[in-house]
């Protein structure tokens, strides 16, 4: 690992991955590399892209357990969501105005015919993986059954009925940490149902149950520390028949400029899926950081990213913060999972707040120190890296301890 380590540079204090990861030493050496050969070359750049973004392919193949075809690039998570969704209502024949399971209408035509199906979709999971569903529902995709609360398998065995299609979860929850267990929710769906997995707080961060995901998206600029403007985009052989070209443009079909008519069949694969080209250098980038990933280990990644989370949550505490999520799964992170959960560890994303002190004043004392966090809904939340220099603890517990002795003389 200390090899690992020496390919980052970050401002120490910086604990805020779960929103944007200063990229790596050869992620940056890759975006100079490929902003210098457009400079200096023309259209023969293309085929050296080409070449790197089939390398990307392989690598995000091998470390998510799927074939090179079964990847393609697209610009976001968001972007690979929307693919997503649309793809699997496509796929459902769903026609006309989409309703929630509720009854209330989400959008389409009023009066028009229920789509085929349902999909489950966790209300409070981050708004970038429930809006997909949402705009999709509108445009006459699947219905959007809302659930309340962490998505487990006991969760979605209470809504699980003949209507169900699909189930869309984020495989760590941005804003606690959360864990899903990808694999229970899979088992329990089965085979003929999809899931759907946000990966982008888990990929480059933790080891998780990649092979239950039936399609994933996840980008680059958060845990994999690669910057913004690619991300994965997997689309499994297993339920390509079970999907339609939803959001489909020319770059997912075949031979779509010399046809003599359109629309094209689509494309075999996960490009299928995809709009345009993907944008070369971030897919180059995006490339460099999973080669990264898999050649130090997600499993050793992980570790080292708990054992610097447990000792700022255990820093936080000893100044009398109360925690949630982390390595050591307290309350109310560990009360989401049962006994034996395989999950309960927990992820890189953990979050603290000071008891009789304003959540605004303790986020702006860490920001005056030089710690960088994020303030949601009263709770300030940590997400450190494997390179976070461990001396980060003390700063955060003495902060902390400041803040609470001048809240203590208020």
């Amino acid at each position: 690992m200390p090899e690992y380590l020496k390919k980052f540079a970050e401002p120490f204090g910086y604990l805020d991955f779960a929103r944007f990861g200063p990229v790596s030493e050869p992620v940056r050496r890759v975006l100079l590399r490929e902003a210098d050969r457009l400079h200096r070359h023309g259209w023969d750049a293309l085929e050296s892209l080409d070449a790197d973004t089939a390398a990307a392919a392989r690598t995000a193949g091998g470390l998510l357990g799927c074939a090179p075809h079964e990847i393609a690039f697209v610009g976001s998570t968001s972007h690979g969501l929307f693919a997503a969704a649309h793809a699997v209502g496509a796929g459902a024949g769903a026609v006309g105005g989409a309703r929630n399971a509720g009854g209330a209408a989400s959008g389409g035509t009023a009066g028009g015919p229920a789509p085929e199906g349902t999909v489950l979709v966790a209300r409070n999971d981050f708004p970038g993986a429930v809006y997909p569903w949402l705009r999709a529902a509108d445009n006459g995709g699947l219905a959007v059954r809302q659930l309340e609360g962490p998505v487990t398998a006991d969760l979605v065995r209470e809504h699980l009925d003949d209507r169900v299609r699909a189930v869309a979860v984020c495989a760590v929850d941005a804003a606690t940490g959360y864990r899903a267990p990808l694999a229970a929710i899979k088992e329990l769906i089965g085979p003929d149902r999809i899931l759907v997995v946000d990966a982008v707080q888990a990929l480059g961060a933790v080891e998780f149950a990649a092979d239950a995901a039936d399609v994933l998206a996840a980008g680059g600029q958060k845990w994999l520390r690669a910057g913004w403007g690619a991300a994965v985009l997997m689309v499994r052989d297993r339920i390509a028949d079970r999907i339609g070209p939803g959001l489909s443009g020319w770059s997912g079909v075949v031979d779509p400029i010399d046809a003599p008519a359109h629309p094209c069949p689509p494309r075999p694969g996960a490009v299928a899926h995809t709009l345009t080209n993907p944008d070369g250098p971030a897919v180059a980038a995006l490339g460099a950081a999973l080669a990264l990933v898999r050649e130090e280990g997600a499993g050793r990644i992980e570790a080292r990213i708990g054992e610097v989370l447990g000792g700022l949550l255990a820093a936080a505490r000893a100044a009398g913060a109360e925690t949630g999520g982390g390595p050591t799964a307290d309350a109310p992170y560990g009360s989401w999972r049962g006994a034996g959960d395989p999950a309960a560890l927990g992820s890189g994303i953990a979050r603290l707040r000071l008891p009789g002190a304003d959540p605004v004043a303790v986020h702006r004392a860490l920001t005056d120190a030089g710690l960088a966090t994020t303030l949601r809904a009263g709770w300030i939340r940590l997400s450190p890296h494997a390179s976070t220099d461990p001396g980060t603890a003390e700063l955060l517990g003495g902060t902390l301890a400041h803040v609470r002795r001048g809240a203590r003389t208020a």
